[in-house]
């Protein structure tokens, strides 16, 4: 590969990595060439990009981002690197991981490293932690549901103790006359 073909990759890489802020680096050292085609079928259909780059222009384009990568160069960044992109949901390919891991019945496709908002998680064990992970949207949902709760909670009282108010007043009216 020239100097200029790398430069491209990385530039490409650069911009992906830019553009989608969740993405996952696997090891699927081990795999046959039916589970990788199997691998690469379900990214297909749940929307998941994956490919395979050499660590350097992983590294090379990384250095090129804002946040620091640095923690992904010694351990991440070692052996086979596949990536996979999901520019909608932090955990689409952790659970899509999970998935393969289950339907294969082996652990040959492992979670080395991701980026979920520029956030760094590293390491296998992180697999979990991802998966149960709540995004941004769901986040803020939360919030305004609990910014909303005890507005709805006063209208609420005071609806039915008006309506208290007004029987006691009617009963009262009754009685006197």
């Amino acid at each position: 590969m020239t100097r200029e073909e790398k430069a491209v990759i990385i530039d490409e890489l650069s911009e992906k990595f830019k553009a989608i802020p969740y993405f996952y680096i696997v090891d699927a050292t081990g795999m046959t060439v039916g589970e990788t085609n199997n691998l690469r079928r379900k990214c297909f259909t749940q929307g998941v990009e994956y490919r395979v780059f050499k660590n350097t222009l992983i590294a090379k384009a990384l250095e090129t981002l804002d946040t620091d990568y640095t923690p992904f160069n010694d351990t991440v960044l070692k052996g086979f690197s596949g990536i996979m992109f999901h520019p909608e949901s932090g955990k689409a390919a952790a659970k899509l991981i999970k998935e393969f891991r289950k339907e294969s019945g082996n652990d040959k496709l492992k979670l080395k490293g991701a980026s979920v908002e520029y956030s760094l998680f590293i390491g296998a064990d992180q697999l979990d932690t991802l998966l149960t992970l709540k995004s941004k949207q769901e986040l803020i949902g939360e919030i305004i549901g609990l910014l909303q709760s005890p507005a709805k909670n006063v209208v609420s009282a005071l609806q039915s103790s008006g309506g208290k108010l007004a029987g006691i007043l009617k009963t009262l009216s009754e009685r006197e006359g």
